[in-house]
């Protein structure tokens, strides 16, 4: 595909419908109504992974309106509590908020009111986690509340502001300023919009400076959105710009202009949230037209290099590496959500 071909002339959406199969198809587990762990048969169930993949679900059912994607939202909602010891409540602050945010979404979808009683259950729990600790912020865990970091952190932001947006309750939006401004504070680069990953991880005040991940620079341009559409100021959207264009250009993030290969396991699925929350930037027009448009570029950029390149055809299966195709049709759900996550996201930029 010649350079600079606009997304709308490719069909994306015939794509993405063979992506999103693929994931629904070979991962889906029908009697746990779940998510596996892969596609090779191991029915392990992971809890963080299953928030993006109904994430991916909800993004299928909005694009198609495919009651397929329906059905297996409301199967998620029973089976993923129960393999999660009978509730969505869990002793990672993070993992709850990815769920959070999904269900939110699939109340969005469908206001099926259960999705909407099920993420107040869990931000009511997750407000718990904040403390003064380090100045203010939520932690991580139950088990360790002197760490805090980007992943239990940015996704509240992005949470407590789209309740707002909703319900207009001024609560929600006092959390989210209350939040936001202790994450910038703390854990962004001021020069250069870069998101660290933690602070206190070892108990002893110091910053995880040369952990560099891309899901924390996503979280942190969703959080600037969520806060410029709840509060239209501007500094919240120019706060998500300069970190987008950090991650554009920084050669450990995106070499070459590919997000970087971040392994199997929990870090395949780090480049989904990236996609996601930089695509919500590019469709949002009050950001400037130049930087949009660069982000819809290395974005479709992304996807090409993911198609062309990087998946192994005729099942459709995405490895960690956006440049290089899995060799034995084996793949995890980290690396196939994230895979499927960009060309869903495609979808929306036109």
């Amino acid at each position: 595909m010649a350079q600079g071909v606009k997304p709308e002339q490719v069909n994306w959406n015939a794509i993405a419908d063979s992506s999103s199969m693929a994931l629904d198809t070979q991962f889906f587990n029908p009697a746990g109504r779940y998510f596996n762990v892969n596609n090779s048969g191991k029915t392990d169930f992971n809890y963080w992974p299953q928030a993006h993949a109904l994430d991916l679900l909800v993004d299928a059912y909005t694009r198609t309106n495919d009651a397929r994607y329906l059905t297996h939202m409301n199967d998620w909602f029973v089976g993923v509590p129960v393999k999660n010891g009978n509730s969505f409540l869990n002793t990672y602050y993070d993992d709850m908020l990815w769920n959070a945010l999904a269900m939110l979404r699939a109340y969005d979808a469908t206001k099926d009111k259960k999705w909407l009683d099920a993420t107040r259950l869990l931000w009511d729990d997750i407000k718990l986690g904040w403390s003064d600790v380090q100045g203010g912020g939520i932690a991580w865990q139950k088990k360790q509340l002197y760490y805090k970091n980007t992943p239990a952190n940015a996704p509240a932001i992005i949470l407590a502001a789209r309740l707002y947006q909703r319900f207009k309750r001024k609560d929600d939006l006092d959390w989210a300023k209350k939040i936001y401004d202790w994450q910038l504070k703390t854990l962004v680069d001021p020069a250069t919009g870069f998101v660290y990953d933690g602070i206190n991880r070892q108990n002893d005040g110091k910053i995880d400076l040369n952990w560099k991940f891309t899901y924390n620079q996503g979280l942190m341009i969703g959080a600037g959105v969520e806060m410029f559409r709840a509060t239209r100021v501007n500094t919240y959207l120019n706060e998500a710009v300069k970190t987008a264009n950090f991650t554009l250009t920084d050669a450990n993030l995106a070499p070459s202009g590919i997000l970087k290969a971040e392994g199997n396991g929990d870090g395949g699925l780090f480049k989904a949230v990236l996609v996601r929350y930089l695509a919500l930037l590019a469709v949002e027009a009050a950001a400037p037209a130049t930087d949009r448009n660069r982000f819809v570029r290395f974005l479709t950029s992304n996807a090409e290099s993911l198609w062309q390149t990087g998946t192994q055809k005729p099942a459709i299966v995405f490895g960690p590496n956006w440049t290089r195709q899995p060799t034995d049709g084996k793949a995890e759900l980290t690396t196939q959500l994230s895979g499927a996550i960009l060309l869903e996201a495609i979808t929306r930029l036109n």
